[in-house]
């Protein structure tokens, strides 16, 4: 039996439950003993760490879900530093429970969440919130900036990208933050068809007071979305904000590199750069239209 108990706290971070010790075989007397004895150590009520007090930050997140009950999980601020989105969490270790459950223990946060069930995942043996779910819980309580960025670290970590996250999200509508992490990801993932472009850009355009343009040209082997022939100057956009895959930054680096050796003026944006910042697409325009014009001056004197 000690054997097996001991096996059995390897795999679980230095913690077990009195359940599990049961299980195993040990009598409550003998679990008892081995707390009396300097074995076992109270970590909260039916949980203990096994051969020694201090254990491990995943033991001390292990054990917390452990003493939330069946289909308790890491959750918020606790959540996001086991898959590295965060690296501080608060005092308290944050668990998301079903919603059946109430528990109330020292050191620990725990909150009922609908459908848990269907959103817990498993990282290093402890069960954790998924990451969109992480998100939500987070932005519920962060500004937009802070959700951008933990979006951003997400998609980095390859733990989820935000056109996926945006599709996932709409199984957690309802709940807060959900709403916070939709207009972060309406922008990042937000992505214009060719003629609702064109009506976004002329606008931007003129009052970059631009030249006459076409859009679709091939220029320098390849397809381009605006080009403006007096100026010799391309205009490419980006549907995604944050991601593209390896072979579409490869295909839009040698696109940008013929340009280059063409000699080719060109800028690139977001589609949702011209859709929800059109004063900094403006600028950007204005200022590579005079350095253009300065140039183009200055080769003709």
């Amino acid at each position: 039996m000690s054997r097996a108990a001991w096996a059995l706290a390897r795999s679980q971070h230095a913690v077990v439950t009195y359940e599990q010790l049961r299980e195993l075989g040990f009598t409550p007397s003998a679990i008892r003993h081995r707390i009396r004895s300097g074995r076992l150590f109270v970590l909260w009520p039916g949980v203990y760490a096994v051969g020694h007090p201090a254990v491990s930050r995943f033991g001390r997140w292990k054990a917390a879900t452990l003493a939330c009950g069946e289909g308790s999980a890491l959750a918020g601020d606790s959540g996001a530093a086991l898959v590295h989105l965060r690296q501080r969490e608060g005092p308290q270790i944050e668990i998301a429970v079903p919603e059946h459950v109430v528990r109330s223990l020292d050191g620990i946060r725990a909150r009922r969440c609908r459908g848990l069930a269907e959103h817990v995942t498993e990282v290093r043996g402890i069960p954790v919130c998924s990451t969109p779910l992480l998100l939500v819980q987070l932005s519920a309580r962060l500004g937009r900036d802070p959700a951008e960025t933990l979006i951003n670290r997400a998609d980095k970590l390859d733990l989820v990208d935000p056109v996926t996250l945006r599709g996932s999200i709409e199984a957690l509508k309802g709940r807060p933050g959900v709403a916070q992490l939709r207009s972060v990801l309406d922008r990042a993932t937000f992505q214009l068809s060719d003629s609702k472009l064109e009506r976004l850009f002329r606008p931007l355009a003129r009052r970059a007071r631009l030249p006459a343009y076409v859009m679709g040209e091939t220029i320098n082997g390849f397809e381009v979305d605006f080009w403006f022939p007096s100026l010799h100057y391309v205009v490419e956009t980006d549907g995604l904000r944050y991601h593209r895959t390896a072979l579409t930054q490869s295909r839009d680096l040698r696109r940008d590199h013929a340009h280059d050796r063409a000699g080719t003026w060109h800028s690139r944006f977001s589609h949702a750069q011209i859709a929800f910042e059109p004063d900094y697409v403006v600028e950007q325009l204005m200022a590579k239209r005079l350095r253009i014009e300065a140039f183009s001056g200055s080769v003709e004197g």
